[in-house]
């Protein structure tokens, strides 16, 4: 598997109202499970941005992904009911732009 040399910004949301605890204890959820059952498309998260945001009222967080995952990526988030913004696949960024000092990487 070859490391990619552009990376899609994906950013989940939070539910209405969520707050950014119970959000954050879904992500972690949602990455144990990738983690557990998709080891190797978990790899091709590369980064994720060192702080929550807001979007539209609601908690966010960005995600910088190889964008191969999303097929596998896109119904996971589905079948754990976490929404995202919708994603441009001409909107790429370089590995430096993913590795900059508001994302931190995923240790693999």
């Amino acid at each position: 598997m070859t490391e990619p040399t552009e990376y899609l910004c994906l950013t989940l949301l939070a539910e209405p109202g969520e707050t950014e605890a119970a959000f954050r204890s879904r992500l972690t959820a949602l990455w144990s499970r990738m983690l557990k059952t998709l080891p190797a498309e978990y790899e091709r998260v590369y980064s994720e941005a060192t702080a929550f945001e807001r979007e539209g009222g609601t908690v966010a967080r960005r995600y910088m992904i190889d964008p191969e995952v999303l097929g596998v990526l896109l119904p996971l988030l589905a079948s754990c009911g976490i929404a995202h913004l919708p994603l441009d696949p001409d909107d790429l960024y370089s590995k430096a732009e993913a590795s900059s000092n508001e994302w931190f990487q995923l240790e693999h």
